[in-house]
């Protein structure tokens, strides 16, 4: 059967065979066994509810099978045997351009050169889903075949409810994840609800289908070790020869050593499981990779000396590194660390003292004691980067939820007023003042016809716009438009596409609307071959709220609140969105962050000029109102010059009060 048809069909007609467990591939790990015995019936209930009822009696033990051994129902004898990739647009059998738009990043994000658990349909971050199971996948794909564009499909958590008629305005997608009644929100009950089949953790940009590997968060981590290195050294040196030490080659953290590259120093990055560090290895994304601890002594010292740019990745544990550099009177300019705290007990941490291997068998065999384990490491960890820290090392917590858990755990990480950390948030110091209050973020577009001719055109498209752009820029914004510009011009040589021919680029409102306008004419004239779909990371200056990341720099009360994310996803769906998502979860933990995303097709057309200007307009000014309300200054400078220039826009202004005036009270 040709892949057309494959894809048009969605649940097969006829019983597939059984499928061979893939060894080629890296998995996730087993979940925890949290049902009883009347709730495995459930999960196992309702993993049948998609396949007809003469295929339940087989299905039902085979189901049961996958949840003991795999804490999930996975359904891996629907996994489709056509590769898994994003092909050209007009390759998708679909009766909507905007719908194979959308299946075009589906297959980008399970693509096994850009997923880190393809076969379980995980992104990244060890739990960041596109769906629940094969099933979700053959249906929402045969959905989308079928839709026209007077029809909206939605979707529960992976699940395809289905297809409802709307109108051509109307998104052709609405995407939710894992949005649970507040006091049904916590971790464990992640773990139950998700081995229902009810539920899932979509991350940010994995379960909104616009991960575009890791490059997606390279160009904000750059932006952070430069700007860091900037904080800590004198005008006059450069970071050659510097130190940035971190963790975590997995999904998004597999950026940090490219990042350090671009910056221009020298990163160690330790990874725990040694298919992860060898993926970027091979990858290009690492220069060198070690797994003795001597050896990585030695050429660290070396690179120093020589003050060499240059990225290793470490197999191993990185409280480890941290204890030995210590010990060797290594100093460590920069720290940081990017495992995924956010999921510390099934997958996200690998404690010290155990391999690979035993901390896989011990989360899913003992988790009580793993969880021990892990708070102890977490301990280990913050002690030794205390004393880090007393000798000078700036470290800064990536949003990771490491500091939080941290926290949790008992260590030593708090402030003197027992209230805030003692190390900032890479937003608090960095990105939320110098990025998202200007209304700078992580605009993202994919070229659709695969080619990268057209890639490099959008490329010198974005440069043209951003050198323009910069000449009359005020100077709160020239540094951050100069950074924008060198990414940009040194893009292709970076290396930076895997998937998807994608690229990132920091832009605020003024950027993103004139970039994607001169897209969409150079493919209303032809010198793009093909649409180009426009994207954001959820970390962004409005998609999320987030008090220990996207929102740690809001410190009017409110960064606990999450009516920004909320009102983004439902004012960007009426304003053009292709498709909008909402999420519970994204980059910090279940139950921590509510996050939303968009993706825009752009077409060549006259209505995708009209819903791009008043799309990106609304998704990034939203959340600088909010930040300008909150008396950050430099979104009140942001939001009023965009007032003078944009006569529609009316944004309620804080009036500032005298800190006497309140301390006299108190």
């Amino acid at each position: 059967m040709s892949f057309k048809a494959q894809i048009s069909q969605g649940i097969p007609t006829q019983l597939p065979p059984k499928r061979g467990y893939d060894t080629t591939v890296s998995h996730a790990p087993k979940r925890k066994d949290v049902l009883s015995k009347d709730e495995k019936k459930l999960a196992i209930g309702n993993a049948l509810r998609y396949f007809p009822a003469e295929w339940h009696s087989e299905l039902a033990e085979e189901f049961g099978l996958e949840l003991a051994a795999y804490g999930r129902i996975y359904m891996y004898r629907f996994q489709p045997d056509y590769e898994m990739y994003a092909r050209p647009i007009h390759d998708y059998p679909a009766k909507s351009l905007q719908a194979a738009s959308i299946m075009l990043m589906i297959q980008n994000n399970l693509n096994p050169a850009v997923a880190q658990h393809p076969n379980e349909l995980i992104t990244y971050g060890g739990n960041g889903a596109v769906f629940q199971n094969w099933a979700q996948y053959l249906l929402t794909m045969h959905y989308l075949a079928e839709m026209t564009d007077e029809q909206t499909l939605h979707i529960y958590s992976g699940h395809p409810m289905g297809l409802f008629p709307s109108s051509k305005e109307a998104p052709r997608l609405v995407v939710t994840n894992g949005m649970m009644i507040p006091n049904y929100s916590q971790p464990d009950d992640w773990e139950k609800y998700n081995a229902l089949g009810v539920t899932q953790y979509g991350q940010m940009t994995a379960g909104s289908y616009m991960y575009i590997g890791p490059q997606g968060i390279v160009h904000g981590t750059t932006i952070t070790v430069m700007n860091a290195f900037r904080k800590v050294l004198d005008k006059d040196e450069t970071p050659a020869g510097k130190l940035f030490l971190t963790s975590g080659l997995g999904g998004m953290s597999g950026a940090q050593p490219k990042a350090g590259n671009i910056a221009g120093c020298i990163t160690v990055c330790a990874e725990i499981n040694p298919a992860a560090a060898t993926k970027r290895f091979h990858q290009g994304w690492v220069d060198v990779l070690i797994d003795s601890l001597d050896e990585l002594v030695v050429r660290t010292k070396k690179a120093q000396k020589d003050k060499e740019i240059l990225s290793i990745a470490f197999i191993g544990n990185i409280v480890e590194v941290w204890e030995r550099f210590y010990e060797e009177a290594l100093f460590v300019h920069l720290g940081s660390d990017q495992t995924s705290l956010h999921n510390p007990y099934a997958g996200g941490y690998y404690p010290v003292g155990l391999t690979f291997e035993e901390a896989n068998h011990m989360m899913a065999k003992n988790p009580s004691v793993f969880k021990e384990k892990v708070q102890d490491s977490l301990k280990r960890q913050i002690d030794i980067i205390n004393k880090h820290a007393a000798k000078g090392t700036y470290f800064f917590d990536y949003g990771n939820a490491f500091l939080l858990e941290a926290s949790k755990a008992g260590a030593d990480v708090m402030a003197a007023n027992k209230i805030d950390f003692k190390y900032p948030s890479y937003v608090q110091d960095i990105l939320g003042p110098m990025c998202f209050d200007y209304g700078f973020g992580p605009f993202r577009w994919v070229c659709t016809s695969g080619k990268s001719s057209d890639l490099r055109k959008t490329d010198a498209i974005a440069l043209q716009i951003m050198e323009e752009l910069k000449i009359n820029a005020p100077n709160e914004i020239q540094q951050q438009m100069q950074d924008n510009i060198t990414w940009i011009k040194e893009a292709e040589n970076n290396n930076l596409v895997v998937g998807s021919q994608a690229r990132i680029l920091y832009a605020d409102a003024e950027g993103r609307i004139k970039i994607a306008e001169a897209f969409n004419e150079a493919i209303k004239h032809g010198e793009l071959t093909a649409p180009v779909v426009l994207g954001r990371d959820h970390h962004d200056v409005s998609g999320t709220d987030s008090p220990y990341r996207e929102t740690s720099n809001i410190y009017d009360g409110s960064k606990f609140t999450a009516d920004m994310a909320i009102h983004n996803v439902i004012g960007d769906s009426f304003r053009g969105a292709t498709w909008v998502s909402i999420h519970n979860g994204g980059g910090v933990g279940w139950g921590e962050v509510i996050n939303g995303g968009f993706g825009l097709l752009l077409d060549g057309s006259e209505d995708a000029f009209r819903k791009l200007k008043n799309m990106l307009f609304y998704d990034v000014n939203n959340g600088i109102s909010r930040r300008s309300w909150a008396r950050n200054k430099e979104a009140r400078f942001a939001i009023e010059r965009e007032m003078q220039r944009t006569p529609g826009l009316k944004v309620t202004l804080p009036n500032l009060v005298n800190d006497e005036i309140l301390n006299r009270l108190f």
